[in-house]
This record gives structure tokens, C-alpha cells and sequence, in this order.
């Protein structure tokens, strides 16, 4: 590969998805390193004043400022971007950057945006609090009922905001209905799709105009570092996500670029290999807990629209027991599975969601979304699938189950 074939699209595009992993955004310096370069460096320098005017008044390509171009980042977007199918991506401080950087950017006072119900605590927070504190009408909806969105649209409706499959929950949202009922409406539909990544599931393909990412979760997958990342037109990227990005800086740091970068290289393997090790741990679990929510398993109300919209249906669901002593007993008789309300990771994480990533809202949302006393979620990795399975049935008899 030559030193900016990475980078061109005209050649990229037709690599395969694994290849383009491995492959896709990298540009070599004159040193003609292997791995992507680290570039640790906050400004640049110009062999002349005209160089640089050129540059700030958009005439001429290059670097000016790390708020705004890093080499090693924008590897990453090219990669991203290659990978989703987009046409441009802008890598973020951490997901949660990415997904209020992926709404303000293009919402004002008056504006209206229907969001799923179903959704991480941070990004409920963002629809029922931040975007409201701004003079912008919200309403959240049943995602799963495709009637909802239709209900919900008014003369002002501007976007579409919904994650596929939800956090914790694990709804999922018909993306081909909701996306061409978003289009023919002149709606602009933004999916987060950090449950799944491109390597299993790619919006895009569907009719979704903004896929937003916590790049923290399985492109990075190994617990480094904060990431975020924001796919969609090069007109959406150039003319309504960066003058935003420009002057309120959610910008992600190189090193952490870099970690993604290398992370993405292995995604198509663990996403499949850990989607495998989930589904066979979930058909364990399957009618022993009181409830299953695993979108591979066809006990999933859902199970026929995910495979269709899935290649695998990812490392993570969750499940329903009595209550959160009985959640609190599974937990702690854990041997192997560590207590984390991470997700994405190679190990294998479990959390109980009501006293921890949905901690912060209310009784009555937490109600609305799902998310019981007695729900807990997993994130199942690497290890060997056996060995999972003999410690959940271990910390499941011990309560009880």
C-alpha cells in the first residue's frame, strides 16, 4: 500500500469491510511507518503568512489548529467514515460529546425532536432536560411502535433522535420505516448506534442521515479511553457540525485517536466472536430468569426485525429478576464477571442500570424506559464463553434462580 492510498476513497471503497478496518484512513509520513503515526501536537507551524491565510480562509488544505485537524485524528474519521458508509465523520471528546455536539449543532429555540424512550440515562437527560433549557419542544415515544413516530410529528419536527438496539432495554427501532418516514417529512433522523458499530449494523444502509457513536464501546472495546464519533454528508459535517465543533471544542485527543485506531483493527473479529459468546450464554439464561431481553434469542418480541437489520446482535442484553436485592445477590455472587457499567469491553461486564447508568432519573422515567429494579445488563466478552456461562449459573442459583 502506498503512503496516501489510506485515504483515497476511490480505492478504499471498493476494499471489503474487514479490509477497510485494518486499513481505511491510514496515511504514512516520509518515514513510511507501519503502524499510524502519533502526532502529540496542539498547533503547527507555516513556511510563510501566506501559507497559513490560505489555510484559515479555507483556500488551501492543511493543518491549523488541533481543535480543529490532527493528522492522527483525522485517520480515525477517514476510517469511521469508510467503515459506516458516510460520507464524512468528526471524532468527539467521548460518546456523550458526540451525541449533544450531533443535536445542538442543528436545533434552535422552536424546533421540535422526537426521541425514543428507551435510551442510555445521559442521552434521556439531554431530551428531557438540556434541550428543553433551550427553548426546544421534546417528546419521547415508544420507538418500537412505528405508529408513535408517525403520532408525533409535528409542522416544526426537525429531528429524530433514537438508539438501535437501547440502552438497556435492548428495543429496536425499524430503521428502514422510521428513516423513510423521517425523509418523506423532511426530518433528519440521528441513530446512535454504539450498541452494534458498523461492524454489525450500519444505519446508513437504511436511510439514516446521522450515525452518532461512543467509539468508548466496542470500536475501542478494550476499556483505554473516552472516544466519540459523528457520520454523516459532507454537507451535514462541513456546514452544520463544524461551526459548532469549531467554537465549542469537544475535541478528541490524539493519543486516544490512535487507541481507537488500533481497536478498530480486531472489531470485525471480537464484535462477531463476542455476539456468539452472548447468544450462547443468553440461551443458558433463557426461561430461568423471569424475564429475557436478548434481541438474538427468538423469545425477543423483536427477534425477526433485528436479524434483518443485524448481521449478529452484539456482546450485550439484558434481563429481568424479582427485584433489585435479588439484582444486588446475582452481583455480588459474580466470580468471574466484573461489576462495571461499562460496555463494549473484552471482559465481561455486568451492571444493575436503576442504581447506576440510569441512576439519575426519575422513578416514574425509569418506569416509562423499562429499566425495573430488578434489571441488569451485560456486556459478555472474550473469555471463554464455558467459563461465563459457569459463573452466571453459579451467581443465579445463588440467588436463587
Amino acid at each position: 500500500m502506498k503512503k496516501t492510498t489510506g485515504m483515497n476513497r476511490s480505492v478504499t471503497q471498493g476494499w471489503r469491510p474487514a479490509t477497510q478496518a485494518v486499513r481505511g484512513g491510514t496515511w504514512r509520513s516520509e518515514h513510511g511507518e507501519t503502524s499510524e503515526a502519533l502526532f502529540l501536537t496542539s498547533g503547527y507551524t507555516y513556511d510563510d503568512a501566506a501559507t497559513v491565510a490560505a489555510r484559515f480562509a479555507g483556500d488551501a488544505d492543511g493543518m491549523t489548529y488541533s481543535r480543529l485537524q490532527n493528522p492522527t485524528v483525522a485517520m480515525l474519521e477517514e476510517r469511521i467514515a469508510l467503515m459506516e458508509g458516510s460520507e464524512g465523520c468528526r471524532a468527539q471528546a467521548s460518546g456523550m460529546a458526540a451525541m449533544t455536539a450531533a443535536l445542538l449543532c442543528q436545533l434552535s429555540a422552536g424546533d421540535h425532536c422526537v426521541a425514543a424512550r428507551a435510551a442510555f440515562g445521559s442521552c434521556r437527560w439531554l431530551v428531557d432536560n438540556l434541550l428543553p433549557k433551550f427553548g426546544i419542544e421534546t417528546t419521547v415515544i415508544d420507538s418500537a411502535v412505528n405508529a408513535e413516530w408517525e403520532a408525533a410529528i409535528r409542522p416544526n419536527t426537525k429531528v429524530f433522535f433514537f438508539e438501535s438496539p437501547a440502552n438497556p432495554t435492548l428495543d429496536i427501532v425499524d430503521l428502514e420505516f422510521v428513516c423513510g418516514l423521517a425523509r418523506a417529512h423532511g426530518i433528519v433522523t440521528v441513530v446512535d448506534n454504539a450498541f452494534a458499530s458498523p461492524a454489525l449494523q450500519r444505519p446508513m444502509e437504511f436511510g439514516a442521515d446521522v450515525v452518532a457513536y461512543s467509539a468508548t464501546k466496542l470500536m475501542d472495546g478494550q476499556g483505554r479511553v473516552l472516544a466519540g464519533a459523528i457520520c454523516g454528508t459532507e454537507e451535514f459535517i462541513e456546514e452544520t457540525l463544524m461551526p459548532f465543533q469549531r467554537n465549542t471544542g469537544p475535541t478528541l485527543a490524539p493519543f486516544n485517536a490512535w487507541v481507537v485506531l488500533k481497536g478498530l483493527e480486531t472489531l470485525d473479529l471480537r464484535a462477531r466472536r463476542q455476539s456468539e459468546n452472548a447468544l450462547a450464554l443468553g440461551k443458558m439464561m433463557d426461561g430461568r430468569v423471569a424475564r429475557m431481553l436478548h434481541p438474538g434469542l427468538p423469545s425477543h418480541p423483536q427477534y425477526d426485525l433485528a436479524t434483518k437489520q443485524m448481521d449478529a446482535c452484539g456482546p450485550i442484553f439484558s434481563f429481568h429478576v424479582e427485584d433489585r436485592a435479588q439484582a444486588h445477590a446475582i452481583l455480588d455472587a459474580l466470580e468471574l464477571v466484573d461489576i462495571s457499567n461499562n460496555i463494549g469491553d473484552a471482559r465481561s461486564l455486568m451492571c444493575h442500570p436503576a442504581s447506576t447508568t440510569h441512576a439519575g432519573l426519575s422513578d416514574e422515567d425509569r418506569q416509562e424506559m423499562g429499566v425495573t429494579e430488578g434489571l441488569l445488563r451485560i456486556n459478555v466478552g472474550l473469555e471463554d464463553p464455558r467459563d461465563v456461562i459457569d459463573d452466571l449459573d453459579r451467581a443465579l442459583s445463588s440467588a436463587g434462580l
